[in-house]
């Protein structure tokens, strides 16, 4: 059976059990947007956990930093003038 809760003055508990498995903490921001007609809720975490996996399709883990590569870039345009 799916953990269910009820409405009360605009408020509804997310269930215990789905708390632990998505890592929902106390204090954490949710995300809330509507979807084919469900609600659905995420985390900022798991936003950027997200963000994270989307870049490193890219991005490989043991690729130079990209931060570091346009600081060099500045440096050495600077150094140049």
């Amino acid at each position: 059976m799916k953990p269910t809760s009820n409405l009360s003055n605009g408020r509804a508990v997310i269930p215990a059990a789905l708390r632990t498995q998505l890592d929902i903490q106390d204090g954490d921001q949710l995300i809330w947007s509507a979807r084919d007609g469900e609600l659905v809720a995420t985390t900022r975490r798991a936003q950027l956990q997200k963000a994270q996996d989307l870049f490193q399709k890219y991005v490989p883990r043991n690729s130079p930093s990209l931060a570091d590569e346009l600081i060099a870039e500045r440096r050495a345009a600077s150094e140049a003038e």
